[in-house]
């Protein structure tokens, strides 16, 4: 029972953050919203559902699931910022600082794009 209630704060936390997400331009929403939608799956079937079969996010949120696919669009927007977070990095950080966030785009980057295609 109360390892129920903390997928649920946990699901309505994820769902919120995924939410001021589609506000704040560096914050993802869908990453969010799976974990939403694991957390609700393991306390509220019914909120589980709502984002499975939500017009917008279902798609990405059944896709990871099913297959651990991301869409090639997804894919190349989060190397993008990876990418511009990495330069601001190399040019505002003293070394070797500098050299983090570049290791840190280069390995999620990677993991991303190896990811297969789809939704």
């Amino acid at each position: 029972m109360v390892r129920r209630k903390l997928y649920l704060v946990a699901g309505a936390a994820a769902l919120a953050t995924g939410t001021i997400g589609i506000f704040l331009p560096l914050l993802p929403t869908v990453p969010f919203y799976i974990l939403a939608a694991f957390c609700f799956g393991r306390s509220n079937p019914a909120w589980e559902a709502r984002l499975l079969n939500h017009p917008r996010f279902g798609v990405h949120i059944r896709a990871w699931r099913e297959r651990g696919a991301i869409s090639l669009r997804a894919k190349r927007l989060a190397v993008t910022m990876l990418l511009a977070s990495a330069v601001v990095g190399l040019l505002t950080l003293t070394w070797p600082w500098s050299l983090l966030p570049a290791t840190v785009a280069l390995c999620t980057g990677t993991w991303i794009w190896t990811r297969p295609s789809g939704a």
